[in-house]
């Protein structure tokens, strides 16, 4: 058995890593890249078991779940769609040797061309993927369903793509309910469902909170509703409604389920940015990394790098930089690449575009670069060997 310690999971574009800390959080080592250089938008771990879910793929490789059951040491595959890959090696017996290719039909055929996100509860495994669709699996990933009662929402015709594409990016699960999950779809909002995926509500309304009414950009709060483009969303501990909501205009509290949304993005630097994250055991502590603008880099204002904390539910902010650049700083922080543990005091991690994982084991007062040179990071998460 591996000895006490973090794993931080990072999915790139080549691969996925494991930055692993000690009982300390210090010492940091990396291994990768694993998933046979896979493009990975998400891996996940099982605290209970150590099993690990990494979904990613693409035009080349088509859509898949990669699974490791001995902590990241060894991987096997779901794949799900097929990629060009595929057609090559259709047609090309030498490729197909090459590649160890089998030719057994995909599941899913062509029908999506990503795995963008997972989520792990209640002994079901869940993805998102490109365009958006959710699947559900209960035997690990091994095998998958549709759950249609989303794919077949009245709404699903109108949905329109964002810059990445029309992708599911984000599930949300209830630790106390199995029925009731969100979703964050790009861009057409966030949908919940209380009945186990049978059917879904589209939850994008304002509040009538004065502050949620004056936007003037394409994407932002319009005709009574947040804008569709949710970056990513959070659920708060301890409470059965308390969203959080990063979305291309702003950050948005609802204390409903997501049934009304406030806008709480006053005292931030910027409306633009993709990740937040939660606080393991206060509901109102809060942190997010804005970036200056969609349109004029997606970079961190001023080119000086900041996390913003919150500790009342986003009534104030304050900037965390000791340990980051404050110079020169140009790096993206994308939607699924910031993090926690469950340790006193929390650990928060995020990762970059340029190929860093930052880690802070004091809140976030404190940062520490402690990974670099790794390829594109598309997302960070942390598994905790107690």
């Amino acid at each position: 058995m591996r000895e006490h310690g973090i794993d931080v999971l990072v999915g790139t574009t080549k691969g996925t890593f494991i930055v692993s800390g000690d009982q300390n959080r210090s010492g940091w080592k990396v291994t990768g890249p694993h998933c046979e250089g896979w493009p990975i938008n998400h891996v996940i771990g099982d605290k209970e078991t150590g099993t690990l879910w990494a979904g990613g793929g693409g035009d080349w490789h088509g859509a898949g779940v990669w699974c490791s059951e001995d902590g990241g040491v060894t991987w096997q595959v779901a794949k799900l769609t097929k990629g060009q890959m595929d057609e090559w090696a259709a047609n090309d017996q030498d490729f197909a040797q090459m590649i160890g290719w089998t030719g057994e039909p995909a599941p899913f055929a062509d029908e999506f061309s990503q795995v963008w996100s997972l989520r792990y509860q209640h002994g079901t495994l869940y993805a998102g993927t490109k365009p958006a669709r959710l699947l559900a699996s209960h035997d690990n990933g091994r095998t998958w369903d549709t759950l249609e009662g989303l794919t077949n929402h009245p709404s699903a015709p109108d949905w329109n793509p964002g810059g990445a594409g029309l992708v599911l990016h984000t599930i949300v699960t209830d630790p106390n309910d199995s029925k009731k999950l969100w979703v964050g779809i790009s861009a057409a909002g966030v949908f919940a469902t209380e009945d186990g995926g049978a059917s879904w509500e589209r939850r994008n309304r304002l509040s009538n909170a004065e502050s949620c009414t004056h936007h003037d950009h394409p994407a932002a709060p319009r005709d009574g509703e947040t804008g569709h483009c949710v970056h990513n969303m959070v659920q708060a501990p301890g409470t059965a409604d308390l969203l959080y909501q990063q979305n291309h205009h702003g950050v948005w509290r609802s204390a409903d389920g997501g049934r009304s949304w406030d806008d709480i993005t006053k005292g931030l630097p910027s409306t633009f940015g993709f990740p937040i994250h939660v606080h393991p055991r206060d509901p109102d502590t809060i942190w997010t990394l804005p970036l200056n603008g969609d349109s004029i880099g997606r970079y961190p204002p001023d080119a000086a790098a900041a996390v913003w904390k919150s500790t009342n539910g986003g009534a104030t902010w304050q900037d965390q930089r000791r340990g980051l650049p404050q110079e020169s700083c140009f790096f993206t922080v994308l939607r699924q690449a910031m993090a926690g543990d469950h340790r006193d005091p929390a650990g928060i991690y995020f990762g970059t575009n340029s190929g860093s994982v930052f880690a802070s084991v004091d809140e976030g007062d404190t940062w520490t670069e402690v990974a670099r040179h790794l390829p594109t990071i598309l997302a960070v998460e942390v598994l905790d060997r107690e």
